[in-house]
C-alpha cells in the first residue's frame, strides 16, 4: 500500500498559529504589534467608507441648479411644436463666433480630461463638430457633466450653445468644423441607445483610411481595421460615417444630374415593369420567379420596354431603376441587383448621334460632379485617396480593331473577334490614359458575336455591329447600341440565337407595325460612383448590395 502524506487538521474553532518565516512562533510582542496594525487599517478602512456615505449622502442632497439643463427628453409622439430654428452643423465656424446655435445630433466620441469637462463629437450626415460642456455657475452643474459623461457613443441629443472661435485648429481628424466650437449650455437625450445591443464596431473608427490604421498599428493605440462584411452585416451603423453620407450624396448627385442634362433636351422619364414572361437577353443569366400557376423572369434591363415605347413615338426616352442579373459572380464590380441609368433615342440618320449625346452626358456630369460636390468629394477622398478623374475637353472614341492593336502591342493575346477580358479592360485603360490623357473613353464597333441579338450589324462588315461600351478608370460602366428595328432582321437575329419569336410576340409586333430607328444605352449607377471615387468595390457605392452571397439587410 502506498504511503499516504499525513495532514495536520486544525480543530474547529482554533485559529491556526503564525509562525515567523522561519518557522519559529511569533512572540507575544510581535502578536502585540500584528494586532495593533490590523486595528489600525480596520479603522482606517471604516473611515474612508464613512467619508465616502457622507459624500454620496451630500450629493444626494445637494440641489442641482443645472437639472432643468439637462435629462432625457419624453418620448416624441408628436405632442407639440415650439416653433424653434434648428441649425445645421455647418453654422459652426469661425465667423459666427458668439453665436447662439439648437441642433440635434449624434455623439460620436466623448472624453473627460478632467470632472469640470465633458468633449463630445457630434456628427450629422456628413457634419461633426466638437462641443464642449465645461461646469459653470448657475449653468452647468457637476451633476450635469457627470450625467454627460456617461452617454454613449450614437445617442441622439438636442443641444444649446454658442458657437466659439477656437484659437488653434482643432487636431482630430474626424471633425469637419476646424476653427470653431459649440459652448454647451444645455443637452438632452432624444434617442437612446439600448445598453443591452452591442456594437460591433465605432462610427468613429469605420471612418478611418488604411494608411491611418497602418500608421497606428505602431503606436500605443493601434486602429482596428474593419472588413467590409462587417460593415455589411451592420450597414445601418456603416451608413452613419461622415464617408457613406458624402458617398451617397454623390450617388444622388449622379442621378440628378443624368436627369437634369437629359430632362433640359426634352426627353420623358419612363417606368417600365420588372417581372417578364421570357428571358429576353442572352449573354446573362435571369432570376426566375413563381408567377401564380407559371413562371415569369426579373427584368436583366428595361431594354426592350425602351425599344417599344420608341416604336410607340416617345422619341426620346429614359429609365432611373433597378436592374437584376442571376450571374454568380463575385467580384469587385459584380451584384445581381444594381441601378440602371438607360435612355434610348430615335436617329434622323446615323447611331453616332447618340453616341455624342452620351459623349456630352458624360462630360457635363464630370464637369458639374466636382463643381457641386466638392466638400463631399472632400471627405470620401480622406478615407478613400484617389487621383483626380481625368477628362479631356474632347471625348476619346476609339473603335474595337484599335484597341485589339494597341493591346497586342502591349504583350496581350486575343483573336480579332473576342470579347475582352477584365484585365484586358484594365490594361486598355491604362494605355488609353498614358496616350491620351483620359480615364474616360468610348469604345466603338463591337464584334457582332458577342452582342445581344437586338444589336444592329455594321453593313460595311457584319463581323461588327454598330453598339459601343464606355469605360471609366479602364473598366466598363456602360453598354449601348443601334437596335435592330426590322422585323424581318430581328427574326433572323434572334433564330441565330435560339429565341422563339412566339416568346416575344408583342415585341416583334411592334416593329411590324413600323418603328423609326434607334439607339440607346444603359449605365451602371454604382460602377459610376465606384470609379469616379476609386472606392474598389462596388458594394460601397451601394446602400444595400446584392450579390450571391448575400440578401440582407
Amino acid at each position: 500500500m502506498a504511503d499516504v502524506e499525513e495532514k495536520t487538521q486544525t480543530p474547529a474553532g482554533t485559529q491556526e498559529e503564525e509562525l515567523n518565516p522561519d518557522g519559529t512562533p511569533l512572540s507575544d510582542n510581535q502578536k502585540k504589534k500584528r494586532a495593533k496594525a490590523a486595528e489600525k487599517e480596520r479603522a482606517k478602512a471604516e473611515k474612508a467608507a464613512k467619508l465616502q456615505q457622507e459624500k454620496a449622502t451630500k450629493e444626494a442632497n445637494e440641489v442641482d441648479f443645472a437639472s432643468q439643463n439637462y435629462g432625457e427628453l419624453p418620448l416624441n409622439q408628436s405632442q407639440e411644436r415650439h416653433g424653434r430654428t434648428y441649425a445645421s452643423l455647418e453654422e459652426v465656424k469661425a465667423e459666427n463666433d458668439g453665436k447662439p446655435i439648437y441642433f440635434s445630433a449624434r455623439i460620436q466620441t466623448s472624453r473627460t480630461p478632467s470632472s469640470k469637462f465633458v468633449f463630445l463629437t457630434l456628427r450629422y450626415g456628413f457634419h461633426c463638430v466638437q462641443a464642449v460642456l465645461a461646469q459653470a455657475p448657475e449653468q452647468v452643474s457637476k451633476q450635469m457633466t457627470k450625467w454627460a459623461a456617461q452617454l454613449p457613443s450614437e445617442t441622439i441629443v438636442q443641444v444649446e450653445g454658442t458657437v466659439s472661435k477656437v484659437a488653434k485648429a482643432i487636431e482630430s481628424s474626424t471633425v469637419t468644423a476646424k476653427d470653431a466650437e459649440v459652448k454647451l449650455s444645455k443637452i438632452f437625450v432624444v434617442s437612446k441607445v439600448q445598453p443591452s445591443v452591442p456594437q460591433p464596431f465605432y462610427v468613429d473608427d469605420a471612418t478611418r483610411s488604411d494608411a491611418e490604421i497602418e500608421a497606428s498599428q505602431s503606436t500605443d493605440r493601434p486602429m482596428p481595421g474593419i472588413p467590409i462584411d462587417l460593415r455589411l452585416d451592420n450597414r445601418i451603423l456603416d451608413l452613419r460615417t461622415t464617408t457613406n453620407q458624402a458617398i451617397f450624396r454623390i450617388q444622388h448627385g449622379v442621378s440628378k444630374l443624368f436627369r437634369e442634362y437629359l430632362e433640359n433636351r426634352d426627353f420623358v422619364e419612363l417606368h417600365t415593369p420588372k417581372l417578364q414572361g421570357a428571358a429576353t437577353e442572352s449573354g446573362a443569366s435571369v432570376f426566375k420567379v413563381s408567377y401564380f400557376k407559371g413562371s415569369a423572369f426579373l427584368a436583366q434591363s428595361p431594354q426592350l420596354a425602351k425599344q417599344m415605347a420608341i416604336a410607340a413615338d416617345f422619341g426620346k426616352v429614359y429609365e432611373i431603376g433597378p436592374v437584376f442579373r442571376a450571374e454568380d459572380s463575385n467580384t469587385p464590380r459584380h451584384m445581381t441587383e444594381f441601378t440602371g441609368l438607360d435612355l434610348e433615342v430615335a436617329i434622323e440618320e446615323h447611331y453616332h448621334e447618340v453616341l455624342e449625346l452620351l459623349g456630352n452626358l458624360f462630360s457635363f456630369l464630370f464637369q458639374e460632379l466636382p463643381k457641386r460636390y466638392a466638400r463631399e468629394i472632400a471627405i470620401v477622398r480622406k478615407q478613400f485617396p484617389s487621383e483626380d478623374f481625368l477628362v479631356p475637353d474632347q471625348v476619346v472614341k476609339l473603335e474595337f480593331p484599335q484597341a485589339v492593336k494597341m493591346l497586342r502591342e502591349a504583350g496581350q493575346e486575343m483573336g480579332d473577334y473576342d470579347d475582352l477580358s477584365t484585365e484586358q479592360e484594365r490594361v486598355l485603360g491604362r494605355l488609353v490614359r498614358e496616350k491620351y490623357q483620359t480615364d474616360f473613353f468610348m469604345l466603338d464597333k463591337f464584334p457582332t458575336a458577342i452582342r445581344p441579338f437586338y444589336t444592329m450589324p455594321d453593313p460595311k462588315n457584319p463581323n461588327y455591329s454598330n453598339s459601343y461600351d464606355f469605360f471609366m478608370r479602364g473598366q466598363e460602366i456602360m453598354s449601348g447600341a443601334q437596335r435592330v428595328h426590322d422585323a424581318d432582321l430581328l427574326e433572323k437575329r434572334m433564330g441565330e440565337v435560339n429565341i422563339p419569336v412566339e416568346a416575344m410576340k408583342e415585341y416583334v409586333e411592334g416593329f411590324r407595325l413600323g418603328c423609326p430607328p434607334h439607339a440607346g444605352g444603359g449605365i451602371g449607377l454604382e460602377r459610376v460612383v465606384m470609379f469616379y471615387l476609386g472606392l474598389g468595390n462596388i458594394r460601397r457605392a451601394s446602400m444595400f448590395p446584392r450579390d450571391p452571397k448575400r440578401l440582407a439587410p
